[in-house]
C-alpha cells in the first residue's frame, strides 16, 4: 500500500502524537508499505537521509508549547499527491492539515482515515488569544470548548474511520453519536522498550538515587494540564509517610519548569525531587529501567504513551484514575489506580513499595501488559484496517461501475465493519 500519514507536528518537536506517527510509519515499512509522512518545517531540523518525509511551510510563529503553527496550504503537498498514487490518507489532526487532507481525499477520491490523539478542548489555552486573562477571551474559551464537540463531529462525517488510541476514547467517541465507524489502534513499542541496557540504568540509578532506597519516576511535558502540582502535593505527603529514603524524578521540559521547582521548595521536597529535563527518546527507557515504580496523574490523556513504556519495563503504576488511563493500569494488579487525593495516591505508592511479595507481582503483570502493545502488533492491525477500506473501495467501485463519490460513504463502510 501507497499511505500518506498526514500531521501538524512531527519530530523535532517532543509530544506523543510526533512518537505515535513515526512509530506506525516504521511499522508498516518493515511490512513493506510506502509511506510519506507530510510534516511541517522546523527551522534549522534535518531529516535523516532517507527518510521519506515532506515538509511543508510552517509560520514564524508557534504555540506556547513550542509546537510549529502549520501553513493551511502548500503547493509541494498537491504535487506529491498528483505523482505518488497514494491508496489511502492517515491524518492524525482535525484541523489544518486536516481540513487539507480531507481535500485531498475527495479530490483523488482516496479513503481518509483520522486517529483522535487530543481531547483539544484541555488545550485551548496553548493559544496566546485565549491565555490572557480578560473576561471576555475567558469567556470566548468557554464557548470554544462548548463548540468543539460539535466541529469534532462534523469533521469524523468526512472521514471513513475513525481510529481511537484506547477503549476509553473509543467509548468517549462513540458518546458523541459519531456514525463513522470506530476502532482502537494504540501506540505501539518497539522492540528495544523491552530490553534494559543495565550498565546505562544502572548508572542513572546510583546517580540519582546515591544511597536512599526508592527511585520514583513521571515523564511528561511540564505543563498545567498535566496535573504535576498535585503530583508534587503527593511526594509531601509521602515524604511525611517514608521520610527521606526516596527519590522522586520528573523527566522532560516544559513551560511550567521554573514554576513548579518553585512549588517543590514551597512544599518542603526540594530535597527529594529531582528535575531532570528533557531526554532524547531512544533515552527514556533507561531511565525507566532506572526506576522502582511510575507515578501519573495527568487526566488529560488519550492513551498515556508512557503508561505502556514504564511496564514494558517492569514498572508498577500509581496513577489518578482518568480516560486513557484506565485501560492500560489495572487496579491491584500492574498498579494502583486512585481518586485524585493526595493521602490516598501517596499511601499507593507506600504500599507498592513495602509489600515485596505484592510488588513482585505487579512487575510481572505490568511486564505482561506491555507485550500487548508490540509495535508489530499494532501494525498489523493498522494494516488490517486499511486493507478493509481499500477492499470496500474495490467494492463500491464494481457495483456501480463508476468513480467513487464521496458525499456520504458511512453506510458502506459500516456494512464493511458489521460484516468484519
Amino acid at each position: 500500500m501507497k499511505i500518506a500519514m498526514m500531521t501538524n507536528n512531527y519530530k523535532p518537536f517532543v509530544g506523543g502524537v510526533p512518537v505515535s506517527v513515526e512509530r506506525l510509519t516504521e511499522g508498516l515499512r518493515e511490512r513493506g508499505h510506502e509511506v510519506c509522512v507530510f510534516a511541517p518545517e522546523y527551522k534549522g531540523y534535518e531529516d535523516v537521509y532517507g527518510e521519506d518525509v515532506v515538509r511543508y511551510h510552517s509560520s514564524n510563529r508557534k504555540l506556547k508549547n513550542g509546537m510549529a503553527f502549520p501553513g493551511i496550504w502548500d503547493s509541494r503537498l498537491k504535487e506529491e499527491f498528483e505523482w505518488r498514487e497514494f491508496d489511502l490518507i492517515h491524518v492524525h489532526h482535525p484541523m489544518l492539515i486536516g481540513n487539507v487532507a480531507v481535500h485531498l481525499s475527495r479530490t483523488y477520491q482516496i479513503p481518509l482515515v483520522y486517529t483522535y490523539h487530543t481531547r483539544y478542548e484541555e488545550y485551548l489555552h496553548y493559544i496566546d488569544w485565549f491565555s490572557s486573562k480578560g473576561y471576555g477571551r475567558q469567556k470566548c474559551m468557554k464557548v470554544c470548548k462548548r463548540l468543539l464537540p460539535y466541529y469534532m463531529n462534523s469533521y469524523m462525517r468526512k472521514c471513513d474511520l475513525v481510529l481511537a488510541p484506547s477503549v476509553g476514547m473509543r467509548k468517549y467517541i462513540e458518546s458523541q453519536e459519531v456514525e463513522t465507524p470506530v476502532r482502537v489502534l494504540p501506540t505501539g513499542l518497539d522492540d528495544s522498550a523491552y530490553k534494559e541496557e543495565k550498565e546505562k540504568s544502572g548508572e542513572i540509578r546510583n546517580q540519582i538515587l546515591s544511597e536512599k532506597k526508592y527511585l520514583f519516576c513521571t515523564m511528561s511535558r511540564l505543563e498545567k494540564e498535566k496535573n504535576l502540582y498535585f503530583l508534587l502535593r503527593c511526594i509531601q505527603s509521602l515524604k511525611k509517610r517514608m521520610g527521606e529514603e526516596f527519590r522522586f524524578m520528573i523527566v522532560g521540559g516544559g513551560d511550567e519548569r521554573n514554576e513548579l521547582e518553585t512549588y517543590a521548595r514551597e512544599l518542603g521536597i526540594e530535597e527529594v525531587t529531582v528535575f531532570v529535563g528533557e531526554v532524547p527518546n531512544q533515552e527514556v527507557k533507561h531511565y525507566l529501567f532506572a526506576s522502582d515504580s511510575f507515578l501519573f496523574a495527568s487526566k488529560s490523556e488519550t492513551q498515556g504513551i508512557v503508561l505502556s513504556e514504564a511496564m514494558a519495563a517492569g514498572l508498577p503504576v500509581v496513577a489518578v484514575s482518568a480516560c486513557g488511563v484506565d485501560d492500560i493500569v489495572k487496579n491491584g494488579r500492574n498498579g494502583f489506580l486512585t481518586e485524585e487525593k493526595e493521602e490516598e495516591f501517596a499511601s499507593r505508592i507506600e504500599e507498592l513499595v513495602q509489600n515485596k511479595v505484592k510488588y513482585e507481582k505487579m512487575k510481572e503483570e505490568a511486564r505482561k501488559t506491555a507485550w500487548n502493545y508490540q509495535m508489530s502488533y499494532i501494525t498489523t492491525e493498522a494494516e488490517t484496517y486499511y486493507r478493509m477500506l481499500l477492499e470496500r473501495e474495490r467494492s463500491v467501485v464494481k457495483y456501480e461501475n463508476e468513480t467513487r463519490k464521496k458525499k456520504n460513504p458511512v453506510s458502506s463502510v459500516l456494512h464493511l465493519f458489521k460484516a468484519s
